[in-house]
């Protein structure tokens, strides 16, 4: 049996999450649609993983993953959100669903070419992180039953500020190395925001706790971005 099996099984695995999550969302079963991304996200770690320990990477393997990527963490939050709360706010609400799954797909597309030019960090939120706010946020609002309604038109611009991030430019860390330089000023300020996160949310802990690691991480990299330009350290 070919090693290469295993990756590209994995791979293959986060695409059939990515596909029973807007299954599932589409039937109405929220809770399970954003299990299922996050499922995918575990399947899309390993493969790269597997791939390496048994020294099988391929350019078909790179390309398989980004096209996985693009369905579980791009198409799938998106229908997700949408279901979520913005089909409320009508064509609104569509441009935001469309506009998160097309700025997975330009963040997927620019990592590509960049793979031998951006190193020691991620330009842009990764699309798994982006895809996995928007699942992790669903988890915790339907687990303390926050009626969403209250932000109003904030959420649509919410969905669309984490889309914005997965195309722009900040510079987020991937943890593999040297990279971009940590202030402790922006680990404060990730550290606030998470310790937040799980104060109001403590009503559903478990899922606070999952949505505060990427809300946090989120805002980390703003913020310690901006303090490197601020400092000239680009």
């Amino acid at each position: 049996m070919s090693k290469s099996l295993i990756p590209n099984g994995l791979t293959s695995m986060n695409l059939v999450f990515g596909m029973c999550s807007i299954i599932l969302t589409f039937n109405g079963n929220l809770f399970w649609g954003a299990v299922c991304i996050l499922l995918a996200l575990v399947a899309d770690g390993l493969d790269g993983r597997s791939a390496r320990a048994l020294n099988v990477s391929s350019e078909i393997g790179k390309e398989m993953d980004s096209l996985c990527d693009l369905v579980s963490f791009g198409a799938a939050p998106a229908m997700l959100a949408y279901k979520l709360q913005l089909a409320e706010f009508g064509i609104l609400g569509c441009v935001a669903a469309v506009f998160f799954a097309l700025c997975g797909m330009w963040r997927l597309a620019r990592f590509n070419v960049n793979t031998t030019v951006v190193h020691g960090y991620f330009m842009g939120l990764a699309i798994p992180a982006g895809g996995c706010l928007i699942a992790t946020s669903t988890l915790l609002v339907n687990s303390i039953g926050y009626d969403l309604k209250e932000l109003s038109y904030a959420y649509p611009i919410i969905v669309m500020v984490v889309a914005y991030l997965m195309v722009s430019t900040v510079h987020y860390p991937d943890f593999k190395g040297d990279g971009e330089k940590m202030n402790i000023i922006a680990k404060a300020v990730a550290a606030i925001i998470f310790m937040l996160i799980l104060w109001l949310g403590r009503d559903g802990i478990g899922y606070a706790v999952l949505f505060g690691i990427f809300a946090a991480y989120a805002i980390f990299g703003i913020v310690n971005h901006s303090i490197n330009l601020l400092s000239g350290n680009k």
